[in-house]
């Protein structure tokens, strides 16, 4: 299934929005889990810091290192599942459930997008 232009579009705008969110998220969660500020401004730095480097190393449309779609998808998992986590630990559990839903939506239209997009420039 190849997504119409507009929807396409819309699908890659949604999917800047969730990374950027996620990194808040993590952010959010780490500052909101420890006590004294030093560790609380290492957690609110290092969190989203991590997830930021594990998806440019192997998710981003320009990796550093390509890998195969699953270890993609992998990584999208990881860091979409710790937002999700952080979400629900600080006490936003609705939040919580419609950002991992939105996002695994996000991410099956999109693999679902990209492979029409393979297949049909091989044919």
């Amino acid at each position: 299934m190849r997504l119409p232009t507009p929807l396409h579009v819309l699908n890659e705008g949604l999917a800047l929005l969730l990374e950027l969110a996620a990194l808040a998220v993590l952010a959010w969660w780490g500052w909101a889990s420890a006590d004294p500020v030093a560790l609380r401004l290492l957690l609110a730095v290092a969190a989203p810091a991590a997830a930021a480097v594990l998806w440019g190393l192997f998710a981003a449309p320009r990796a550093r290192f390509p890998v195969p779609l699953p270890a993609v998808l992998t990584v999208k998992a990881l860091v979409f599942g710790a937002a999700t986590l952080a979400l629900a630990g600080v006490d936003h559990p609705t939040w919580a459930i419609a950002f991992g839903a939105v996002a695994v939506v996000n991410t099956a239209l999109a693999t679902a997008d990209r492979r029409a997009a393979t297949h049909r420039n091989r044919t």
